[in-house]
């Protein structure tokens, strides 16, 4: 027989899923006085599932209802041995996914709507992603090519209002936050869930921004959604709510206080890192080398009316100028001319540390030999030109171009 449970919503203890056979995804459904459809969608959830490759499980979350909504959940759960049912005496979508989600033994953890507004095609393509490892999280979207949407006009606009709010305030990629069909890797959510302090509502929105921000990938399914005519949701209350939500998450995203860093970052983005360093190793190798020329020839060039050291000097500028300016470019992928000016003064200092490096490095030599011959000079320019090389390296890429480095601008 199914468990099945009453906790305090505050009780977060872990508990053990019945039956043999590993659990592979656990889909939560939150209800709130649901008495009359709960069975129905619920009956159809179970047989969907059973298409699936893989051992499932479907929790009912009782939000507190005050009709028959969690005996109906009881006897799902006792005729259906991969139900279970779970009560909390408070409200709150973002609650009842917590303490499901924080508790859940599976390996992917899912959730959907009671009305089953979203289509079960999408759940399959939903969750494969995170049981391959591909992805850690995924969406369903109503507003992604491809979206079959049926819903009025008001709900369709203050859908596309909110979403966009996002983007424009926390710069968020996802396109819908708001969608009830959603999935998360089960390790992943447990180090989200700390970061995310909203319980009802704005749940989703916060543990999608949190997860973006910290590096982790989401993956958006084209849903076919029908909007649910008798919907309870008070907009005006929760739409009040998502403003405050977002506020509250930008200021502590501006303030740090929202600590993503603590989130390791997956394997494939740490992977990513390395190759965007190897090719700015590789690009900025390639761009040396072609300003050596170009010091050469300019040199030849400027020496025919100059003197050497004023030849020198001035094609060691031009040279410099246009080797910040590709490095710039097509090292570290920046474009526009925001910032130009100022990256070529970097650039000069940047060069001025490197000429302090190799001229101090042969003033030493002589300094404590002052018959030092050739061949030890050119060992100890070879050896701080090298180091010059290295050093201009770091501080292009930590310093002068910085920014291109966060976004990795380029790969």
């Amino acid at each position: 027989m199914a468990a099945v449970t009453a906790v305090d919503s505050r009780d977060v203890e872990a508990h053990q899923l019945p039956g043999t056979t590993r659990t592979v995804v656990e889909i939560v459904v939150p209800v709130f006085n649901e008495e009359h459809s709960l069975a129905e969608s619920v009956e159809r959830l179970i047989s969907h599932l059973d298409s699936f490759p893989w051992a499932c499980r479907v929790s009912i979350v009782d939000n507190a209802s005050t009709d028959r909504t969690l005996t109906v959940a009881q006897e799902l759960a006792a005729d259906h041995p991969e139900v279970t049912a779970v009560h909390l005496d408070r409200k709150g979508r973002g609650r009842a996914l917590r303490h499901a989600w924080a508790n859940s033994e599976a390996d992917v953890v899912a959730y959907m709507d009671v009305d089953l507004a979203t289509d079960l095609s999408a759940l399959l393509p939903l969750v494969a992603p995170l049981i391959s490892g591909h992805s850690d999280l995924a969406i369903g979207t109503r507003l992604a090519p491809g979206s079959q949407v049926s819903r009025g006009a008001k709900r369709e606009f203050i859908s596309r209002a909110y979403n966009a709010m996002l983007r424009v305030f926390l710069g968020v990629r996802f396109s819908d936050a708001q969608c009830g069909f959603k999935a998360v890797r089960t390790d992943r959510v447990r180090e989200l869930l700390p970061l995310v302090a909203d319980d009802e509502w704005f749940f989703d929105t916060e543990l999608l921004v949190v997860a973006e921000r910290a590096g982790l990938r989401i993956h958006e399914v084209p849903v076919d959604w029908i909007d649910d005519p008798d919907s309870s949701v008070d907009v005006p209350a929760t739409a009040w709510a998502d403003l405050r939500g977002i506020a509250r998450v930008g200021r502590g995203l501006l303030k740090g206080t929202i600590p993503v860093a603590s989130i390791p970052p997956r394997a494939s983005v740490a992977a990513d890192h390395r190759a965007q360093l190897v090719g700015q190793i590789l690009r900025f190798a390639v761009v040396g080398i072609g300003s050596t020329l170009l010091f050469s020839v300019l040199f030849i060039a400027l020496r025919g009316f100059l003197s050497p050291q004023a030849a020198s000097v001035s094609a060691l500028l031009l040279a410099t100028g246009v080797n910040t300016a590709t490095n710039r470019r097509f090292t570290f992928g920046l474009r526009g001319r925001e910032s130009a000016v100022r990256h070529q003064l970097q650039g000069f200092m940047v060069l001025g540390i490197a000429l302090l490096l190799t001229s101090g490095s042969l003033a030493l030599l002589h300094g404590i030999d002052p018959t030092a011959d050739r061949g030890s000079e050119v060992a100890v320019l070879t050896a701080a030109n090298l180091a010059a090389t290295i050093v201009r390296f770091v501080l292009f890429r930590n310093w002068v171009f910085r920014p291109a480095t966060r976004t990795g601008a380029r790969s």
